[in-house]
This record gives C-alpha cells, sequence and structure tokens, in this order.
C-alpha cells in the first residue's frame, strides 16, 4: 500500500477552511453547522496519509514543560521510552493525533508555561490536537494550584446538587480550556457500589446510579459548554471491583440485567446529554462478553452495546494501553488492533508507542483493518476537533490564562460548594468546636495532587489557627508506629480535643486503628475526620465525633475545619453506605445520612 505525499499545515488546514467556506457554517450544533464540519473533515481524510491517519488515531504521553526545548532528564525519558527528544519530533515521527499531560512528565509546572506548551505543540503538527489531561479534580488531578481545584465526584455526590456539579465543571472546563487542554478525561461514571473497590471509590459520585446519572449529565453540560471535551469513563462501569485494572484484570459478575440497572444508567445519561467522549474500561464483564477479552478489547461490548444498544456514535477512547488490566493476553503489537476492531477510535498512551503503530500499519497493510475503517474513526476524531473550534484556532494567551484561571471568584465558588459536600457522621457533642479550643491535630498525609498548599493536616492546623483555636500539628502517617502514637498521646494530654486525619482505614491499617484507640483512652474528646473514603468510620472506636471529607486538597481540607468550628454547618448527605466492618451485610450509615448542627 503506497503513502500519498504528506500535504504541509498551511495546506492542510486551508483546504479544510475553503471546504469549510463552501457552505453555510451556521450556528455551532446546528444542521448546516455540522455539514460544513463533514465537508472540511473529508477534505483533511482525503488528503492524509496512511502513515498519518495511523498516528491520528494515537493520543501520547511526552516528558518536558516544552514542545521543543524540554530539561534534559525529559529529553533523555524521552528518547528512553520513546527515541525521541522531544514533543515536536514525536509529532513529527508519528503524526499523533492527541497529547496527554501528566504532572510526573513535568508538562504542569503553571498556567502560563502549560499554555506555551500547547500553543509549542500545536504548531509542530499540520493538524491541531486534542491535548487532554486527568483533571477529574479530588483524587485525580494533574494540575495544582493556581488553578482553581474543586472536590472530587463523591464530594460531589455528599452536596448533591446538579447544579453545583455543572458549575464546577464550567470553572474547570474554562480554566483547562485558557491553558490549551481540550479533552478531559472526566467525568467518572462508575457506581460504587463496593467499599473495597482499590481504584474508584472517592473518584465516583456515589452508589446509587439515578443520582449518580443526574451528576454525570451535569458535568457533561459544564465541560462541553466551557468548550472542552468531556469524557465519562470507564465503561462498561468500573465500579463494583476489588482490584485495580493499572495492575490485574478485574472481574465484573453483574447479571445483564444488574448490569443495565447499575452501571448503564450514568453512561446513558452521559450519551443523552451529548458526550464528546467515552473511555473504556480494561475489566473483564463476562455477562456482557463471555470470551476472555477486557471491555476495551470487546466488540460486543463497544459495538454491539456502546454503540448499538445505547446508540452511541461519538469518539471512543481507551484507558491507558500500559496498563496491565489490558497487556495480560496480548502483545502491545496486538491490542490496538484488537481496540480498533472492537469499536475504539483513540488509543491511549501505548507503553511503546512503536510497537503500537507498527502493529496497527502492519495490520492495515494485511487487511486485516482496512483504511475505510481507518477513516470511520478519523472522521470522528476529526468531526469532534472540528465541533471544539481546533480547526480554526488552537492556540491560547497568556492574557487569556490570567483572565480566567484560578481567579478570586472561581476560587470562591470552590468554597462554596465543598462546603457544602462536607458530612457529619456522627457526634456526641462534641461538635462544633468550642470557641478558642486547645487543638492537636493529628493523622495521615498522603501525597497531594501536585501545587497544592502542603499537607492535609498542615492545612487544618493552619485553618484552625485562622479561626481563632490554639493548634498544635504533629503528622503521624497512614501506618504510625507505636513511638509515634506515644508520642501523639503526651502531646494530646493538655488539649481540649484531638482532630485526626485518618486514610482508607482498613483491617491492615493498625497503625491508625491504635492511634484513634489510644488517643481515645486519654479522655481528651477526638474528632475523627475521614480525608478519602468515607468507610474509616466503622473501624474506629470511641471517636466523639466523625466527619467525612472525601479528600485531603486545600479546599477539602478548609471546608472541613470551618465546619469543625462552626463556621460553617455541615450540610453533606453520605452518597454510599458505609457497612460494619465486622458484618458487610449490616449498614451502619446508610446513603443519605448527614447530620447538622
Amino acid at each position: 500500500m503506497h503513502s500519498r505525499p504528506q500535504p504541509s499545515r498551511r495546506t492542510v488546514i486551508g483546504a479544510a477552511a475553503a471546504a469549510s467556506t463552501a457552505l453555510a457554517l451556521g450556528v455551532p450544533g446546528t444542521a448546516s453547522a455540522a455539514t460544513a464540519n463533514h465537508t472540511r473533515v473529508r477534505a483533511l481524510i482525503d488528503r492524509m496519509s496512511i502513515e498519518e491517519k495511523v498516528g491520528q488515531l494515537f493520543v501520547m504521553r511526552v516528558y518536558g514543560h516544552s514542545a521543543t526545548a524540554p530539561d534534559p532528564a525529559d529529553v533523555a525519558a524521552n528518547q528512553a521510552e520513546i527515541g525521541v527528544s522531544n514533543a515536536a519530533e514525536l509529532i513529527a515521527k508519528y503524526h499523533v493525533g492527541g497529547i496527554i499531560y501528566f504532572a510526573w512528565a513535568h508538562n504542569t509546572r503553571d498556567p502560563h508555561q502549560i499554555a506555551d506548551l500547547s500553543n509549542g505543540i500545536q504548531r509542530a503538527s499540520r493538524i491541531p490536537l486534542l491535548i487532554s489531561t486527568d483533571q477529574e479534580h479530588g483524587a485525580v488531578a494533574r494540575i495544582g494550584s493556581p488553578a482553581t481545584l474543586f472536590p472530587g465526584a463523591m464530594a460531589l455526590g455528599a452536596n448533591g446538587s446538579a447544579r453545583d456539579a455543572r458549575r464546577a465543571a464550567a470553572v474547570a472546563g474554562a480554566e483547562l480550556a485558557a491553558m490549551g487542554i481540550t479533552q478531559d478525561y472526566a467525568p467518572v461514571a462508575d457506581v460504587n457500589v463496593n467499599p473495597a473497590n482499590p481504584v474508584i471509590g472517592v473518584r465516583s459520585f456515589g452508589a446509587d446510579p439515578k443520582a449518580v446519572a443526574a451528576l454525570v449529565a451535569a458535568q457533561v453540560e459544564g465541560y462541553q459548554r466551557a468548550g472542552v471535551v468531556a469524557t465519562a469513563k470507564h465503561f462498561p462501569g468500573h465500579g463494583d471491583t476489588g482490584t485495580d485494572s493499572h495492575f490485574e484484570l478485574p472481574v465484573i459478575t453483574h447479571s445483564l440485567e444488574e448490569w443495565r440497572r447499575l452501571d448503564a444508567p450514568p453512561f446513558r445519561a452521559a450519551i443523552a446529554a451529548g458526550i464528546d467522549s467515552i473511555m473504556t474500561a480494561h475489566i473483564l464483564v463476562p455477562a456482557l462478553d463471555d470470551s476472555g477479552d477486557p471491555a476495551t478489547l470487546s466488540r460486543p461490548i463497544l459495538t454491539g452495546i456502546l454503540r448499538e444498544e445505547l446508540g452511541y456514535d461519538g469518539v471512543v477512547v481507551t484507558d491507558s494501553l500500559g496498563m496491565e488490566g489490558v497487556r495480560q493476553k496480548y502483545g502491545d503489537d496486538r491490542v490496538p488492533v484488537l481496540a480498533l476492531k472492537a469499536g475504539a477510535d483513540q488509543l491511549l498512551n501505548p507503553p511503546d508507542l512503536e510497537t503500537a503503530w507498527q502493529g496497527v500499519m502492519a495490520a492495515v497493510r494485511s487487511g486485516e483493518l482496512t483504511e475505510e475503517r481507518l477513516d470511520e474513526s478519523l472522521t470522528r476524531i476529526l468531526t469532534l476537533k472540528a465541533r471544539r473550534g481546533l480547526l480554526d484556532d488552537p492556540y491560547v494567551t497568556h492574557r487569556g490564562v490570567d483572565r480566567v484561571v484560578g481567579v478570586r471568584g472561581h476560587l470562591a465558588e470552590a468554597d462554596r460548594i465543598t462546603e457544602r459536600s462536607v458530612t457529619l457522621l456522627a457526634n456526641s457533642g462534641a461538635l462544633p468546636l468550642p470557641a478558642r479550643s486547645r487543638l492537636l491535630v493529628v493523622g495521615a498525609d498522603p501525597a497531594a495532587p501536585s501545587g497544592t498548599g502542603g499537607p492535609p493536616t498542615a492545612v487544618l492546623g493552619t485553618t484552625l489557627s485562622g479561626l481563632g483555636h490554639a493548634t498544635h500539628v504533629l503528622p503521624t502517617g497512614t501506618a504510625p508506629e507505636q513511638a509515634v502514637i506515644d508520642q501523639a498521646v503526651a502531646a494530646a494530654r493538655d488539649k481540649d480535643a484531638v482532630v485526626v486525619a485518618t486514610y482508607n482505614v482498613t483491617g491492615a491499617s493498625t497503625g491508625q486503628i491504635a492511634l484513634v484507640a489510644a488517643l481515645v483512652a486519654t479522655g481528651v474528646p477526638v474528632v475523627q475526620v475521614a480525608i478519602r473514603n468515607p468507610y474509616d468510620v466503622a473501624r474506629l472506636d470511641g471517636p466523639a465525633a466523625a466527619l467525612a471529607a472525601y479528600g485531603w486538597t486545600d479546599v477539602s481540607m478548609r471546608a472541613a475545619a470551618r465546619v469543625l468550628a462552626g463556621k460553617v454547618r455541615p450540610s453533606g448527605k453520605l452518597p454510599v453506605a458505609v457497612p460494619a466492618a465486622d458484618a458487610p451485610s449490616r449498614t451502619l450509615y446508610p446513603v443519605g445520612w448527614g447530620l447538622g448542627y
């Protein structure tokens, strides 16, 4: 199969523009606009080589803060993993259709740098790219302060307001768009019905499919009205698993009826809301496909159910192809081919791009994948780029960043929305804290998303001090040893109350359990704050009060402190049930539980 000559960026975009002006563009979203987009997309595809067509299907990571001049360590990482020095070389060699940003890849230092990186990437490509990231907020956020950070999905579930969820997404989307990020891998549409879920948890809006569906739809509307591609994930539903698809291949044992009742509603709602893209899950669902293939590689799931049963014709993006859940059965050269044959359009972050790219090229040359099949996905991807304005102007400015990113009004909205999520689970009179209390703040300090203001115990302590309390902070970690516990007990003896931040307490969390027990034994009132999953309270005996904050970033810790101090009344309601630790079938706190002052 012979490749066509590769046209220049000016030729490609100029041809598309000429085609589009042959028709009245009309108002975006109208039939005339859709027709114009189809014409310009067809013109682009007709001028693309096979190599470009294959490249457009890939979304790839790249190290560095600059598209052309990354730091030496990032150049070395790129050479080792991709065989190129920078993003511009990656685009020139593989013609990728998208780039994904990660903090660990040093893509997201600050808003101006992100905007410059985005512009550099767009300048390097003949066809504008979709630039994506995982900015779910809460537990998963690639961009930190000074951008506005909202609480994660479960906190928004506890807040319960579709209006607040929509507004959070609109603000977040506007800030991403200002930095040149055009595709966000959010919202999470998984229904978290398994308290032991190690990978979703607080990333889900909750356990009630109807409530999750309403918030997913609201966030889709918010992101996309802000001009950012929303991505509902992880289809067909990752909410009932006890294993992490980053490391294993989870099995979902729901029957077809259970899937339709529990897992499908949020995806149906996303599709009804006009979702631009849907991400696949690397999970086995035997009731939907008994072949032993993960959903990402399953034609019965991606084509039979998602496209035909649910009627979705937008872009389907795989979850990262570097995850073990999709690599166990087939080689890295075959996985992208099988994903395309299943019905996927975008191939996200393969572990070895050369192997994956050549695998798809070989399948095209052999006829296993036809050029028409490539064009089918290209049409979806390029139509999405056209609809989001990328084919007209993919560039952003520092002025636009300064007007939008982390502005005072956005930060105030984040505080207000987060305050409404904090949930009071138990209270024997310890809360609100009396004025000018002497407090000890102890507990876990998990790593926060980059760019946040400090460890959660420090933010709790600083905020409580600013509210008039005399606060001593003693971080004790997620697995405190006896010496640290003894130190906390000694520090608690002259205090009016102890605030202990707990993080995912399980039966194996003996240190956190022992810490709380020892502090309770001092006789000083102990207030427990769950800073991730809300299930911790079931494994702890004796706290005088218990809060669920659903997150540990600054905005969540500030909101929790204001509730502790009585400056804000708790109004959050549990979006998941909390089962008893010794009898999981018995519910301690049901969905909808939440006390007030």
